[in-house]
């Protein structure tokens, strides 16, 4: 499998250029002698064997190609051209080293034979050596520097390696030569999109597509970089526009959902997912993301029609039958929950987050026993599955019994010690005991053992915040967060909130707008920004933010006293 993923990187990398540029690939040519093919050795023999190999290795038949190129060979051994063509055929073999020595071999015979240096090249970038692809493309390219392949495997390589300023130069030297190459700025946006400078890469896929204006993934390209740059509504025209062109462009209709999803625009979602339902594109997998979001519109009837189109289908469908048994949960249709779950076979990936989902289910009856037999049976059953552990604990922490959820976790931290999800859980039950430095100590276990857990930095900034210490590593923790989840308004949030401790208003006010466009509904969030509204003396809009918090959490009675001495305040005023 590995090795095919490397043939297929080659061949990919091969043909990239013409691709990109609109070359029409068509059928194979007959078979020609070109004017490197032999050396004087060469014989008419050689030139009949080479061509039969040839029409061999047209028609799909590799082997009869491969053994009539090993004659040729025998026949004229110091042919760079003959040695190169063998090379081809090993990489349709799935044999790059192979392909790789023939190369070599090519080149100790002619060092000025470009196809065998772009072939090396290629194959050594697909196996991960690019610092020594950079040398075979340094050479084709001075060989022959009117071709732009060379220009732009050169440039991937250097992207690879990290060699930034190097790509640049070496794209900007090919359109000295070519300065109507679309793939020459099109490769330049996507150097300076590695960079994370999406406007000028967003600039390059501009001149990239004004040259070719069909060029359908400079398209793509240049949506990503506007999505970088925050103009989500831009790409999502051009997202819809390659679409237009390209209905059946399964993975450009799949990020597009996703980023109406990110921006909770979840009916355009739906309506562009119905659309490829009704052509079958994709098939029931549509109905699974169909009924996805009515779930996270609450649409829960609808979700489950989804669901059971499904389950009519492939009725052992696992995830289809988990989903329905989510909707009826939500639904409050217990008994219905609990029979859907428990149609999920032993032997499925999520069996055991059923039974997980049944416990809860039980609690949500009144019946929490049950779910607490339940899951102590299943683990009695299966002692090392570290969810069910998780999933106990989670079912003692809604009951507010925190110490039993915390022996749980204990009871199996000594077989799976370094495990991060057990370790956050844990550090959530220590700080509701109000056992702030183990809770803390916990968090750092779990950001040594994953450094990029959002939620492990977003609840070690916050706790940092909220207790006033250590405020610059709460930031630099909350900033590494909102990077790996920038949609995430609780994240923004609390990096608002660590603002708001530093005294740096401005920014704190900016953060927890953002949180609130994105959770318009949440108690906190809102006492937040009243709170940094307030520092900034503008005790209208604060007042105001104060009484919408009190309006969704009425029960709240710091929320309520903040209202109360704001008022006091205002009319003193």
């Amino acid at each position: 499998m590995v090795m095919k993923k490397i043939i297929t990187l080659i061949i990919l990398a091969a043909c990239n250029t013409a691709c990109a540029s609109g070359v029409s690939q068509g059928t194979a040519p007959p078979p020609t002698v070109p004017v490197k093919m032999v050396t004087t050795k060469a014989t008419s023999r050689t030139l009949y064997l080479y061509s039969r190999a040839r029409l061999q290795f047209i028609e799909g038949d590799t082997e009869g190609a491969f053994a009539l190129l090993q004659e040729a060979i025998a026949q004229d051994p110091q042919s760079a051209f003959l040695h190169k063509e063998i090379a081809d055929v090993y990489i349709k073999m799935n044999k790059p080293n192979e392909a790789l020595a023939e190369c070599e071999k090519a080149l100790s015979y002619d060092a000025g034979y470009r196809p065998a240096q772009m072939l090396a090249g290629l194959i050594l970038a697909a196996l991960g050596k690019d610092r020594e692809a950079i040398i075979h493309f340094r050479k084709a390219k001075e060989l022959e520097p009117d071709k732009e392949d060379a220009y732009v495997s050169l440039a991937v390589s250097y992207v690879k390696t990290f060699e930034y300023e190097s790509a640049v130069s070496t794209l900007k030297e090919l359109l000295k030569v070519s300065p109507e190459s679309a793939i020459g700025y099109y490769y330049l946006g996507k150097t300076y999109d590695q960079m994370k400078l999406y406007s000028e890469a967003a600039g390059y896929f501009k001149k990239a597509l004004e040259l070719k204006p069909d060029f359908e993934q400079a398209m793509i390209d240049l949506g990503l970089s506007l999505e970088g740059q925050g103009r989500f509504d831009e790409a999502i025209e051009l997202y819809r526009e390659v679409l237009r062109n390209n209905p059946s462009n399964y993975a450009v209709l799949q990020h597009l959902v996703q980023l109406y999803i990110r921006q909770q625009r979840y009916e355009e979602a739906l309506q562009l997912l119905r659309q490829a339902a009704d052509t079958g594109l994709e098939g029931l997998e549509m109905h699974r993301k169909i009924g996805l979001i009515y779930m996270e519109l609450q649409r829960f009837d609808e979700a489950i029609a989804e669901f059971n189109i499904i389950l009519k289908e492939e009725p052992d469908s696992y995830h289809a039958r988990y989903y329905l048994g989510m909707a009826y949960e939500e639904k409050e249709q217990y008994e219905r929950a609990i029979e859907e779950f428990g149609k999920i076979s032993k032997s499925a990936p999520v069996y055991y987050d059923a039974q997980g989902q049944i416990a809860f289910v039980y609690k949500e009856k009144g019946e929490p026993e049950k779910g607490i037999k339940l899951l102590r049976d299943a683990i009695a059953d299966q002692p090392k599955r570290v969810e069910l552990y998780l999933y106990l604990a989670g079912l003692y922490e809604s009951l507010e019994r925190y110490n039993d959820g915390l022996k749980v976790l204990k009871d199996i931290e000594p077989v799976v010690p370094d495990d991060a999800s057990l370790q956050f859980r844990m550090s959530i039950l220590y700080d509701k005991l109000g056992q702030k430095n183990e809770s803390i100590a916990r968090l750092k276990k779990v950001l040594e053992l994953s450094p990029n857990d959002a939620q492990a930095l977003n609840y070690l900034g916050y706790t940092y915040a909220e207790m006033g210490i250590n405020l610059d590593d709460a930031l630099k923790y909350l900033k590494k967060a909102v990077s790996l989840r920038p949609d995430d308004g609780f994240i923004l949030d609390s990096l608002g909130w660590v603002y708001f401790k530093l005294k740096q208003y401005d920014n704190a006010v900016l953060y927890l707008e953002k949180a609130l466009k994105l959770i318009d509904d949440d108690s906190t969030i809102l006492l937040h920004l009243g709170e940094a509204y307030y520092a900034k003396r503008e005790y209208r809009r604060a007042l105001s933010t104060f009484k919408r918090a009190l309006e969704i959490d009425p029960e709240n009675r710091e929320i309520a006293e903040r209202v109360k001495k704001m008022k006091a305040e205002m009319h003193e005023k």
